[in-house]
């Protein structure tokens, strides 16, 4: 043996103590590294492995069955969980393809579904059926929002009642009736004011006449206070910069003011101001949500007060990835405990769908990069902390 390896245990006990020394530089920088990040308040990744976060739902596509795309919650008073969606057939995954509305239920506060779905209401348009909202009035029954698409200057907000807690609906009513033409209203879009006062947004894109499709839509709201028997149009929202205007949104604040929100191509969110319950608008501006042209939603968690919201936090580019999630102390003037949801890069996750449950959150949302829904259940702890 040569002289070099003659000593083994005197060279190994040398080695142990390099080992060691290595990984306890190792571990301070990691802890350091752990630190700054924490102090830089920078996004987290969310995995469904990872307590307080977990996939639950997923509708993927199949057979005569190209898409399956946004919907809504409602909380039945049994204790079910009926999720609405957009159920695509045929061969075509366009928006203006054929589709009716499906539900899946849950009994057991959205950790498990059911596995086939429920037809809740067949095509009524030319094209399909989409976009869903679902509310739970202050009269105890349960509304139904949904776009009737006929073509593309044709496209108006229908809705349904149920006094039987889903079981059956009333016949389809328009929600707009003194326009005519293609007017979006994204799902999980209408609330109830807490005079009772129901108000929903809407960009229209096309109206009968025209002959090219707009891509700034021009926003209007419409408020109903007899439960959505007669409704009422606003002022139309000012537009000066005549920036592109799309899918927008509303969240009650505290002060009574409503916020509106609308996606855009200026990379960020535009806000409009109601202090009149929706009668009158501010004009848009830049808001504090860096965002591509892609929807967002903001709810108010029943148990806190605080503002949630969901969106693409990407002010950089037009991919709707990552899905962030956030809180908002201050109704929206600052947000807080910004976390990461999904960060695919090929990923396009929009159209989100929020429903709260005790301590926890069902999460909606639509990815183009598969045509289909994931519904996430998230715990409100996880989110604060």
């Amino acid at each position: 043996m040569p002289k070099r390896f003659k000593n083994i245990p005197e060279i190994t006990n040398v080695l142990h103590l390099l080992q060691i020394r290595e990984l306890t530089k190792i571990v301070v920088l990691a802890l350091i590294v752990a630190v700054s990040g924490a102090c830089q308040n920078k996004t987290v990744p969310a995995k469904t492995t990872e307590k307080g976060v977990e996939d639950v739902l997923k509708l993927d596509t199949g057979p005569d069955n190209p898409r399956n795309s946004e919907g809504d919650f409602i909380t039945l008073k049994d204790g079910r969980v009926l999720f609405i969606y957009t159920h695509y057939t045929g061969t075509s995954a366009d928006d203006h393809a054929n589709a009716y509305l499906a539900g899946r239920y849950s009994f057991d506060k959205g950790k498990t579904w059911t596995k086939e779905d429920t037809k809740i209401i067949e095509q009524e348009g030319a094209m399909n059926v989409m976009s869903v909202s679902l509310l739970r009035l202050q009269n105890g029954d349960i509304a139904l929002f949904y776009l009737k698409k006929n073509s593309t200057f044709d496209c108006i907000p229908m809705m349904r009642i149920s006094k039987d807690e889903a079981k059956t609906w009333s016949e389809p009513r328009p929600c707009i009736t003194d326009k005519e033409g293609y007017f979006v209203l994204n799902n999980n879009r209408v609330i109830q004011l807490e005079n009772g006062r129901l108000v929903f947004a809407v960009a229209l894109h096309q109206s009968p006449g025209e002959l090219k499709f707009s891509n700034l839509g021009r926003l209007w709201s419409y408020y109903s206070d007899d439960n959505g028997n007669t409704w009422k149009a606003s002022v139309e929202v000012a537009n000066p910069g005549k920036i592109v205007t799309q899918e927008p949104g509303m969240v009650e604040l505290k002060n009574g003011d409503i916020l509106m929100y609308a996606r855009t191509t200026a990379n960020v969110q535009y806000f409009s101001y109601s202090k009149d319950q929706g009668k009158t608008w501010s004009d848009v501006e830049p808001g504090n949500l860096k965002s591509p042209c892609s929807p967002a939603t903001v709810a108010r968690i029943p148990t806190t007060g605080d503002l949630l919201v969901v969106w693409n936090d990407n002010g950089i580019d037009q991919n709707r990835t990552p899905l962030n999630i956030a809180v908002s102390k201050d109704d929206g003037k600052t947000w807080i405990n910004n976390k990461i949801l999904e960060n695919n890069p090929k990923g396009s996750y929009c159209y989100n769908a929020i429903h709260f449950i005790e301590n926890d959150v069902l999460l909606g949302y639509f990815d183009w990069s598969n045509v289909g829904i994931t519904v996430k259940k998230i715990n409100l702890d996880w989110i604060y902390n």
